[in-house]
């Protein structure tokens, strides 16, 4: 007898489970072909008006289209977008509720504080979006025009100039931070509820620098109000050609960069998730688009990049800082 030949009763429960697994698959892929059968909605950690906000209506509205449903944003600011993260989370995990979040609450925040989630189980990431360097800027009264002469004004002032932030535990604030901290500087954190309140005290002078978006400084950069003295990736922003790197202006390597990730919670099944990552690709390669985010101060994320690697490593090096320099909460 061939033992390898299985009994009747042994090929009636392992065609069972056969059964069972084929119909479990088959439910998924159906469960993917409906989908999306309803409206999406995507969270946002911030105000409106803001770089999420602008970002979100650039990139969700097509995507709707694509996805033959359209997308509600849902306002949830508070807490460097932790308020908006953790609502994500606790969402069914059936692709219908997503969150569109920078790299505050995923990498920061929870290295600053009990967050409410894990960022890494607590989250399934679907793609990255895009990447927004922040920009290092000082209002006319500062009487600077570089990050040398910056640095220069700090070393003569040891504990004077304050900059601000649009948050404790902001990307600004721990770019800034980090700034500091290549730099062997010092100035005072004054964080805001958001970039338009802290571009206000630059304009009003009551702070001499800060880290924020070019969607928030723009404006005031072009009218001449604030100067742009360096910007905080490693290459030049097309949106501001003319502003350095902070790396080229005497900080060797300086490189943090801020982003922003399309993110459902933890459970997501691959193939929604699947579907969403290929019609945002299609978005982010459309004509006009990658442009129209330059003009915001962002460029596409690269085709594949790895959101949940990213955070793990870009986490450790804030933690790092943070641990270092004994940042807290502050405002």
């Amino acid at each position: 007898m061939n033992s390898n030949l299985l009994n009747p009763a042994r090929r009636r429960a392992l065609g069972a489970g056969l059964g069972g697994a084929a119909l479990a698959l088959l439910g998924t892929r159906a469960q993917a072909a409906a989908w999306p059968a309803r409206p999406l909605r995507v969270l946002l950690g911030y105000t409106p008006g803001g770089a999420a906000d602008v970002t979100a209506r650039e990139v969700l509205t097509p995507l709707g289209r694509l996805l033959g449903q359209p997308i509600v944003i849902d306002y949830k600011p508070g807490a460097s977008g932790a308020i908006g993260a953790a609502e994500v989370m606790r969402a069914a995990p059936d692709g219908y509720t997503l969150g569109l979040l920078d790299n505050a609450p995923l990498t920061i925040v929870p290295a600053l504080r009990r967050a409410g989630y894990d960022p890494l189980a607590s989250f399934a990431p679907v793609a990255m979006v895009s990447q927004m360097p922040q920009v290092l800027v000082a209002p006319r009264s500062a009487g600077v025009a570089t990050v040398q002469e910056l640095l220069a004004l700090m070393r003569r002032t040891p504990g004077k100039l304050s900059y601000a932030s649009g948050g404790s535990g902001s990307v600004g604030h721990l770019v800034a931070e980090l700034f500091k901290s290549r730099t062997g500087t010092f100035a005072v954190h004054v964080p805001y509820r958001g970039g338009a309140p802290a571009v206000t005290a630059l304009l009003a002078g009551d702070v001499q620098f800060a880290f924020l978006t070019a969607s928030a400084t723009g404006p005031f950069i072009d009218s001449g109000k604030l100067k742009a003295l360096g910007v905080s990736s490693l290459t030049r922003m097309p949106s501001l050609p003319h502003a350095p790197t902070i790396a080229e202006s005497g900080v060797p390597g300086f490189d943090a960069p801020g982003w922003f990730a399309l993110m459902g919670p933890a459970g997501l099944p691959e193939p929604v998730a699947a579907t969403i990552r290929k019609a945002l690709a299609d978005v982010l390669a459309a004509p006009g688009v990658a442009g129209r985010l330059e003009a915001l101060g962002q460029t596409v994320a690269p085709a594949g990049a790895d959101v949940r690697r990213t955070i793990a490593t870009e986490g450790a090096t804030w933690k790092k800082l943070i641990d270092e320099r004994k940042i807290a909460i502050e405002g």
